[in-house]
């Protein structure tokens, strides 16, 4: 059953409009608590990250959830994953994250897990909406909820990181550039790498509520690149706005995308026996991570894009690892969700153990050329629908003659047409996803 507000990651939208409205958003807290804490008492604790309107999204959920009866711990500025990890230490009801994660300022979002740090499912999704129909009433005054800050959250999860490596690695003599993405682990991921050992230079470390994501972070890890140089840094690891995604780049100003950190990962717990399977990707993954993971005797299975897809197939299979190119890798032998910090140090842990640098620790991988074209449209729809993209992606598959691959998919989270054409002949794969991406903007519906 199709839902009304929860997208692939959550709700979200522009501030101010339907549905990231301070009104909106109380009503979700609401509705929220009264299908959470059917049995007891429930208790939530909320992060966000560093974008102005978390101010206003704080509170109404704050103000719904209490009305519903349910107790509040804010965190102020914390990762996504670092919620969920509180979640489950502080033994709450649920958690909840305010972030629009890779958008710009002018967009937010709100997102939950459940008790055991996973995102929640579908069938609480739909309750939910469902209860959003329903007129809020608020519980009587001796059973409203109480609110508190927990002040040493930060530590806490600073901690957690560092102890998924092993005790004794240390980072000492290695140079790292850090990109905050002017996010939520601007005052968080510094102090991991420092506690570790590392020297570290950083950067989009200072928000102001206005510049999350902009020109830095893991949209933009080629911007890490003079730092790196000009350091003559080991690596730079560049995470985005809420911290569950990372690029790296070598020391050459290489950079290093999510396909190639989850090789790195998966070659390294094959070594120490920690795998636990195989290697979920997305339909996005470069085929060279596929080839190259084939060739170490990993299996590797592809699911639809979204970290809740990646998590779905893992838990069917049994395994621990997987992700997508953008950078949001899973590790379920460390974490319940998606954690650029922990990612990092898993490829770091890796390199120091067999004395490497990070482009010796990416052997073993070639990527295939890929382009992606991002085509704007009025409203999501469906590329199966129009039947001159069809004859358009046909077309190419031929020109393609089985060396290559062509992929068409809305967004999940923005109202585009993604275009992707992969293969062994870059001129050839840029033309393509072209060609497909002009008939799509005849065809579809216009902004």
């Amino acid at each position: 059953m199709t839902k009304r507000y929860f997208g692939t990651d959550g709700i979200r939208g522009r501030v101010g409009q339907d549905p990231m409205t301070a009104e909106f958003v109380m009503k979700l807290g609401w509705a929220a608590g009264k299908v959470l804490s059917k049995q007891e008492k429930g208790h939530v604790v909320i992060g966000k990250d560093t974008r102005i309107s978390g101010y206003i999204f704080e509170a109404a959920l704050e103000a719904g959830l209490a009305a519903a009866g349910l107790d509040v711990t804010l965190m102020g500025p914390m990762p996504t994953p670092a919620v969920a990890y509180m979640t489950q230490a502080q033994r709450a009801t649920a958690g909840i994250v305010i972030s629009a994660s890779h958008n710009p300022y002018y967009d937010d979002g709100v997102k939950f897990f459940s008790g055991d740090g996973f995102k929640l499912p579908d069938s609480i999704e739909h309750e939910i909406e469902d209860m959003m129909d329903q007129p809020m009433k608020m519980v009587e005054s001796k059973l409203l909820g109480k609110v508190r800050r927990l002040e040493d959250s930060r530590g806490r999860y600073i901690e957690f990181c560092k102890n998924s490596i092993p005790f004794r690695t240390t980072l000492k003599g290695m140079k790292i550039v850090l990109d905050c993405a002017n996010g939520a682990t601007y005052h968080i991921a510094p102090h991991v790498f420092r506690e570790l050992g590392a020297e570290v230079f950083e950067m989009g470390v200072s928000p102001n509520g206005l510049n999350i994501n902009k020109d830095c972070g893991a949209l933009h890890p080629q911007n890490m690149r003079s730092k790196v140089l000009e350091h003559q840094a080991d690596l730079g690891i560049a995470f985005d706005g809420d911290g569950d995604r990372l690029m790296m780049m070598d020391a050459t100003g290489e950079i290093m995308d999510g396909d190639e950190i989850l090789f790195v990962i998966a070659k390294s717990q094959l070594v120490s026996g920690g795998l636990g399977g195989g290697v979920v990707g997305t339909l996005m993954t470069n085929l060279g991570l596929e080839h190259a993971l084939k060739t170490q005797g990993i299996k590797f299975e592809r699911a639809n894009v979204g970290d809740r897809s990646v998590m779905e197939r893992l838990k069917a299979n049994g395994w621990f690892i997987g992700g997508e190119s953008s950078g949001h890798i899973i590790a379920l032998n460390q974490t319940t969700t998606g954690d650029g910090i922990i990612a990092a140090l898993q490829v770091l842990s890796w390199m120091v153990e067999k004395d490497l640098t990070l482009a010796e620790a990416k052997m073993g991988m070639h990527k295939y050329p890929q382009v992606m074209v991002n085509v704007p449209v009025a409203h999501k729809l469906n590329p199966a629908e129009f039947p001159q993209i069809q004859q358009a992606v046909e077309e190419a598959e031929q020109e393609l003659a089985n060396k290559g691959r062509v992929l068409l998919r809305p967004s999940g989270t923005e109202p585009l047409i993604r275009v992707m054409v992969e293969g062994d002949d870059a001129k050839q794969v840029e033309t393509l996803a072209n060609q497909i991406a002009d008939v799509v903007k005849k065809v579809a519906p216009k902004v």
